[in-house]
C-alpha cells in the first residue's frame, strides 16, 4: 500500500522534492491541505568526501503550493542539517546546486526561490 501512495505524490509534487524529502503525514481543513515533509537523511554531494553525522533538523517552513482540486495546498518543510566531523560546522543542501543544470519549470524556480529564502545564517 505504501507504494501506492509513494507513485501518487509523485504525480502531485515536483520529482526533486520526493527525491529528497518523504511526506510525513497530511491535514485536510475544510478548503485547505497541509503536507508535511521531512528531507531523508542523504548526505548531500558535495560533502560526501567529509565525515558527516545528521544533527536534526531546522525549524519548519511553509511554502504554499499549487491547489490541488480547489484546495489551498501547503507544503510544511523540514530540512536536515549535518556536522562536518572533520571542520565541526553545520552544513546542509544547498538548492540552488541541486537544480543547476536542470530543466525546472519557472514556478518550480520559484519555489525554490522560496525555499532559499529561509536560508540558515
Amino acid at each position: 500500500m505504501q507504494d501506492c501512495y509513494s507513485e501518487l505524490i509523485k504525480l502531485l509534487l515536483p520529482e526533486i522534492i520526493v527525491e529528497y524529502f518523504e511526506l510525513t503525514s497530511y491535514k485536510k481543513e475544510g478548503e485547505v491541505l497541509h503536507l508535511y515533509l521531512k528531507e531523508i537523511n542523504s548526505i548531500p554531494k558535495e560533502y560526501r568526501q567529509y565525515k558527516l553525522s545528521s544533527k536534526g533538523f531546522f525549524d519548519e517552513i511553509t511554502v504554499q503550493d499549487f491547489p490541488i482540486r480547489g484546495h489551498q495546498v501547503y507544503l510544511h518543510i523540514t530540512r536536515r542539517r549535518w556536522l562536518n566531523e572533520d571542520t565541526g560546522k553545520v552544513v546542509f543542501r544547498n538548492w540552488n546546486l541541486v537544480a543547476d543544470g536542470t530543466r525546472v519549470t519557472q514556478e518550480f524556480a520559484s519555489f525554490l526561490k522560496e525555499i532559499n529564502r529561509f536560508q540558515p545564517k
